[in-house]
């Protein structure tokens, strides 16, 4: 399908021309900065400002800070893609979100009027997104997000004091006054993450799972996929503090350090193989040396580790899902064990807001509370530090660390 014009005027960032904010900014490997900027103002009649109250670091940050995806970033892009706040100013095409309320800022930048719209698939709007660079790599352009990239638009994202939300009746969520904070901050991202990944893999009464991966995430996952019913989780991971998690909320912890074929062990106790495997470790995830030669050398840049022992463990027939962001290739690939076995094989990224009505009411109805995730909570103004200590496990808890603004701190919630 050929791309339709964007319907957003500009995904440029127009600066007000005297107000400034505090913004985390990205300058270059390893290197989150926090500045003085201007505040953004209304560019289209469809945007809203919101004053952002809490932010956080997301996996997917971490590739952009570890460099994987330098030659797509600008120095000085503002970061973040996860993030609440109230909303303070409203273009005259705005309809649904007024000043004042409360919101969820959805990490995906959606159109709301192309055919992907339109069957609710967000991440996979036509309009919003500018990039030539990905379409000629992809064949076509994905949806436009937060802070993550030339590759997806070049949006300034929400790791600031505020944030132009593009579109803002599709991209923001109400969400009630009364509600914690960490609980709505959960919402923003991992927790429908979490149920894109179920979705993808088609989790359902009775089934068998494994996912790969029991970061914030990966256990959001697994916390979720027996909400729908499954019968046994296996969580998989080296990190020891998250695979207590893990074993904490009843699933059957893995540790992958301990065994050379994680496929092949998986098998042995569980030997008609899993329903459903899930990727939620990212394209970093490795075990082979052989992935680490190619990489050295340029001649692979994503690793097929993980995916060929998800592949392998799961039952002739059975359903994967790849959420974990891979971005490039991959040389190292099992297709005839994919083709040979019948495995359905889903990926993407979440379509936040087809799920966002329900996550919600599942939180305000008290049936999932999400904010177990924030293990940490810290002032904004040392994101620089947090982003150090998330890239090397280091935040407390081992988790995910909830910033507040100093907005955030005069609120009372």
């Amino acid at each position: 399908m050929a791309a339709v014009a964007s319907p957003i005027t500009s995904t440029a960032y127009r600066p007000h021309p005297t107000e400034k904010m505090k913004a985390a900014l990205w300058m270059g490997t390893r290197n989150i900065q926090v500045g003085q900027v201007a505040k953004p103002t209304i560019t289209d009649p469809s945007d809203a400002i919101v004053h952002v109250t809490h932010a956080t670091i997301c996996g997917s940050d971490l590739h952009i800070y570890e460099g994987e995806l330098n030659k797509a970033m600008r120095k000085g892009l503002i970061m973040g893609h996860e993030a609440i706040g109230i909303v303070e100013e409203v273009g005259e095409k705005v309809q649904r979100v007024k000043v004042g309320d409360r919101v969820i800022i959805l990490p995906v930048i959606a159109c709301g009027k192309c055919d992907y719209c339109a069957r609710q698939e967000h991440s996979l709007c036509d309009s919003t997104n500018p990039s030539k660079e990905m379409e000629a790599t992809y064949g076509h352009r994905l949806a436009g997000i937060f802070g993550s990239s030339d590759l997806t638009g070049g949006y300034p994202g929400d790791q600031a004091e505020y944030c132009r939300v593009p579109n803002a009746d599709l991209t923001c969520v109400q969400v009630p006054k009364d509600v914690d904070a960490k609980k709505l901050l959960g919402l923003a991202d991992v927790t429908a993450t979490a149920w894109h990944g179920c979705e993808l893999a088609d989790v359902g009464n009775g089934d068998v799972v494994g996912v790969w991966g029991s970061g914030p995430v990966g256990l959001s996952i697994q916390r979720l996929a027996k909400l729908r019913g499954a019968r046994k989780v296996y969580a998989i991971d080296k990190d020891p503090h998250r695979l207590k998690y893990a074993r904490d909320f009843g699933m059957i912890p893995i540790d992958a350090s301990n065994h050379t074929d994680i496929a092949d062990y998986l098998l042995s106790i569980q030997p008609h193989g899993l329903d459903c495997g899930i990727e939620a470790s990212g394209f970093r995830s490795t075990n082979s040396t052989k992935h680490a030669a190619m990489r050295s050398v340029g001649l692979e840049r994503d690793s097929g580790d993980t995916v060929s022992a998800i592949l392998k463990a799961t039952r002739k027939g059975g359903r994967v899902a790849l959420i974990g962001d891979f971005f490039f290739e991959t040389h190292d690939f099992p297709i005839g064990m994919l083709m040979e076995k019948s495995i359905t094989v889903r990926g993407g990224q979440l379509m936040a807001q087809k799920y966002l009505p329900f996550l919600l009411d599942l939180v305000v109805n008290e049936k999932y509370d999400p904010s177990w995730m924030f293990t940490y909570e810290d002032e904004f103004e040392n994101i620089a530090e947090d982003y150090r200590k998330f890239s090397q496990h280091q935040i407390p808890g081992s988790l995910k660390v909830c910033l507040v603004t100093e907005f955030g701190r005069s609120q009372k919630y």
